[in-house]
C-alpha cells in the first residue's frame, strides 16, 4: 500500500468514525412532527465530544464534570451519565436534578456564586464535591464542620479571557471567586476553623481558544499550592471554544491535554505530589449538539433591509442579542435558492435580531431556518415573555427522535398563579 493510499485509508476511517451531522431531511421530518420552534439534540454528538475529552487528556488522567447550566433536560443529565461523565451544578436546584438524574454524590459538583450559606448547607447535606467562592461562607463552613468535610475553594486569577466581558469571569472585576489577593485571610480562615481545603479552583470565562490562558492558570495555582497541606485537586473551570462560524479558530484540546499533563508531572518532580485535575465542560459537550428550528412567519421590506420575521426571539434563543454571539443560520427548506440578504427578526416586541446583513438562499414566508450551535444556553435560558409558550425539546439517538420536553400549553402560563381577585 502506497503511502497516499495510507492517507487516504486513515481519513477515510477518521471521516467515518466521526458523528454525522443530522440531514436537512431529517430535521425538517421533526419539524412538522414536533412543530416550531423546536431545539433538537443529538445524542452521539455529545458523547463523541467527551470521547474526545477522555483522549485529549489521557495523559494527566484528568476527570470531567459537565457543566449542568449549560442544558439541565433531565434526558440529556441520564444521557451524560450514561456515558460516563460525572455533572457540575451552579444551584442546589440542579443537584437535585442531578441525583434524580441517577449521578451518585461522588460524581457531583457543586459550584455556586454568591449564595446564602444555608445553600452551601444543603449541598453538604447531599454529600457532594463543594466548590466554595467567598471568605465569609468558607468561614462560615469551617465553624460548622471544621475538618470532617473537604471542600474546594473558588478564586479569581484576575486574567481576563473569554469571548467577551459578558462571559469573562476570571479579571479583576469579575464578582466571581476569592481574589488571589486575600489568600492570606484564607490561610487565617483555614487556621482558625480548620476547614480542610482540599481543592483550589477557578474559571476564566468561556470560549477560551489560547491555551496558554489554561497554563498560566495552572502557573497561579502552583504558585499558591504550598499554602494548602490538603491539597489533592486543581479544577481549572471550563470555557473550552467551539467554532460557531466557519474556520474559526477554537480550543486546540489536544495541545491543551499534552501541555496539562506536561505541567503536572512537572509539579510532581519538584513537589513529591500528584494532583488531581478536574475541567467542567459544557458548552464543549452539547454545543454543536444542538440545532433550533423556527418557521418564517412574514417578510417585510424597508428602504435598507429584508426582514425574515420567524416564530421564535429573544424569549427563546436569547444568546445573538445577550452576548451578541453567531450563529450559522440554514435555510431548510430552499437550500440552493438564491443568496439574498436578510435581516433574520424574532416576534417578541423589543429588538430580538437574530442576525443582520446575512446572507442566506432566498427566504419565502414558511420556510424553515435552522441556527446551528444551538444546544448550550438556548433552551436554558428561555422564558414565557409576552406570555409566548417555551419551545418542545427533542433528543435525537440512534436514529430516532424523542420528545423529552412538551410545547407549553396556555395552562402553563398560569400554573404558579394565584387568582385572588
Amino acid at each position: 500500500m502506497t503511502r497516499v493510499m495510507v492517507i487516504l485509508f486513515l481519513f477515510t476511517v477518521y471521516s467515518q468514525a466521526m458523528v454525522q451531522q443530522l440531514s436537512r431531511e431529517f430535521l425538517i421530518d421533526l419539524a412538522n412532527k414536533f412543530g416550531t420552534p423546536l431545539y433538537v439534540y443529538h445524542a452521539e454528538k455529545i458523547k463523541e465530544q467527551y470521547e474526545r475529552l477522555l483522549k485529549a487528556f489521557k495523559g494527566s488522567g484528568a476527570r470531567f464534570f459537565y457543566a449542568g447550566k449549560a442544558l439541565t433536560n433531565i434526558n440529556v443529565l441520564k444521557y451524560i451519565r450514561e456515558i460516563g461523565c460525572q455533572v457540575d451544578c451552579s444551584s442546589i436546584n440542579e443537584v437535585l436534578l442531578a441525583l434524580r438524574a441517577g449521578f451518585t454524590p461522588d460524581q457531583i459538583l457543586y459550584t455556586s456564586s454568591n449564595i446564602a450559606f444555608a445553600e452551601i448547607e444543603a449541598a453538604q447535606g447531599y454529600g457532594v464535591s463543594i466548590n466554595i467562592d467567598s471568605i465569609s461562607n468558607l468561614e462560615k463552613f469551617g465553624k460548622k464542620f471544621g475538618h470532617s468535610y473537604p471542600v474546594g475553594i473558588r478564586l479569581r486569577p484576575n486574567i481576563m479571557a473569554g469571548g467577551n466581558l459578558k462571559i469573562s469571569t476570571g479579571h479583576q472585576d469579575s464578582k466571581f471567586g476569592i481574589p488571589l489577593e486575600q489568600i492570606d485571610q484564607v490561610v487565617r480562615v483555614m487556621k482558625d476553623t480548620r476547614v480542610c481545603v482540599n481543592a483550589l479552583h477557578i474559571h476564566t470565562g468561556s470560549e477560551i481558544k489560547d491555551v496558554e490562558v489554561f497554563a498560566k492558570g495552572i502557573e497561579v495555582l502552583f504558585d499558591i499550592a504550598g499554602n494548602f497541606p490538603d491539597l489533592e485537586i486543581i479544577d481549572l473551570g471550563g470555557g473550552f471554544k467551539v467554532a460557531y462560524r466557519e474556520g474559526e479558530a477554537v480550543t486546540d484540546i489536544e495541545r491543551l491535554g499534552q501541555k496539562v499533563a506536561e505541567e503536572f508531572d512537572m509539579f510532581e518532580k519538584k513537589t513529591g505530589k500528584r494532583l488531581k485535575v478536574w475541567f467542567e465542560p459544557g458548552k464543549f459537550l452539547v454545543s454543536e449538539a444542538g440545532y433550533f428550528i423556527t418557521r418564517v412567519n412574514v417578510l417585510k421590506e424597508s428602504a435598507t433591509a429584508v426582514f425574515a420575521g420567524v416564530d421564535s426571539g429573544l424569549n427563546h434563543f436569547i444568546r445573538p442579542m445577550f452576548y451578541g454571539a453567531y450563529h450559522i443560520i440554514e435555510n431548510l427548506s430552499n437550500p440552493h435558492g438564491p443568496l439574498r440578504t436578510y435581516n433574520v427578526v424574532g416576534n417578541i416586541c423589543e429588538t430580538d435580531t437574530f442576525a443582520e446583513n446575512r446572507p442566506l438562499p432566498q427566504i419565502n414566508e414558511g420556510d424553515l431556518l435552522m441556527f446551528r450551535n444551538a444546544g448550550a444556553y438556548g433552551f436554558e435560558m428561555s422564558s414565557n415573555y409576552n406570555a409566548r409558550f417555551k419551545p418542545a425539546e427533542v433528543l435525537v439517538r440512534g436514529g430516532e427522535g424523542y420528545l423529552i420536553r412538551r410545547r407549553d400549553v396556555f395552562e402553563d402560563l398560569l400554573r404558579n398563579q394565584l387568582e385572588v381577585l
